[in-house]
């Protein structure tokens, strides 16, 4: 009877090391980059995405062809198609078979997605898109920040202390008094312990965002009177008084839309070396 082959521990070492020296498999196409590509999809859905929002492939309309798109964007069929996943996800295209991609409505949009905000106020937004999100900030603001009072915590007192301490810090230029005050108004929904409204800070960061762009471009300086509305506020919540709270909320959101409609209608009578007011909201 045949003896059956045994592998000595040397033998087997042996092998492993003639299999180390192998040269490696080259990279195949699906490991090849994996990073990159995601970027690049990433990239390519937000190029589409801006200008979809900005009217470039108007509501309702067939996209081209994707061999166009893909010349006109110097993307692969692939890259291509995992875009045109994304912006599905977020309402904006549809894919019909034997019809092509079709932009859709705008009703059908998801605007309460981040991205689509973002990519909305790339450019200039009309007058009615600034004024709806102003209405939305009413809606929710005031309401937040009379939870807040009741709701607060120590840590999340503590939160919307330490955005207002920056930006009294900041008030004249000196740090970054927009992202203070993104805080100041990002904290109070957070103090609600309310997940959902907490879950809107997104659209409330960009409306804030879309304020500070369109009505200080190139300040960095808050009006005293802005800057004590907010200490108001945090007063308000400070003592647990949900009424005073949302009252100087509400007056807060007033005033602060007062000044972007009298920036725009003033805008066209300003030089362009005349200074603008910063306008903290």
């Amino acid at each position: 009877m045949a003896r059956a082959t045994r592998h000595s521990p040397s033998g087997e070492a042996a092998i492993r090391r003639r299999a180390s020296r192998r040269p490696a498999a080259p990279a195949t196409r699906e490991t090849e980059g994996r990073a990159p590509t995601r970027r690049s999809d990433a990239q390519l859905a937000a190029r589409l995405g801006r200008d979809i929002v900005n009217g470039v492939f108007p509501a309702g309309s067939l996209l081209p062809s994707a061999a166009e798109m893909g010349a006109r964007f110097s993307a692969s069929r692939t890259a291509l198609r995992e875009a045109y996943s994304k912006l599905s996800g977020k309402g904006l295209i549809v894919a019909r078979p034997r019809i092509g991609t079709r932009v859709r409505l705008k009703a059908d949009w998801n605007l309460l997605d981040p991205d689509v905000l973002a990519w909305r106020l790339s450019s200039e937004p009309d007058g009615h898109f600034v004024d709806d999100l102003f209405t939305l900030r009413r809606a929710i603001e005031p309401m937040a920040a009379e939870l807040a009072a009741t709701s607060r915590t120590p840590d999340s007192l503590a939160r919307i202390a330490g955005a207002f301490g920056r930006m009294e810090q900041f008030k004249n230029g000196d740090g970054d008094l927009i992202g203070a005050d993104v805080d100041f108004h990002l904290a109070i929904l957070d103090a609600t312990g309310n997940h959902f409204l907490a879950a809107l800070g997104g659209i409330i960061q960009a409306a804030l965002e879309c304020s500070f762009r369109f009505t200080w471009i190139g300040a960095a300086s808050i009006r005293d009177d802005r800057l004590e509305q907010h200490r108001g506020i945090l007063a308000a919540i400070s003592d647990g008084a949900p009424e005073p709270a949302r009252a100087r909320m509400v007056e807060l959101l007033n005033d602060s839309f007062d000044d972007m409609r009298k920036f725009h209608e003033s805008r066209s009578r300003a030089t362009p070396s005349a200074p603008r007011r910063g306008l903290a909201t």
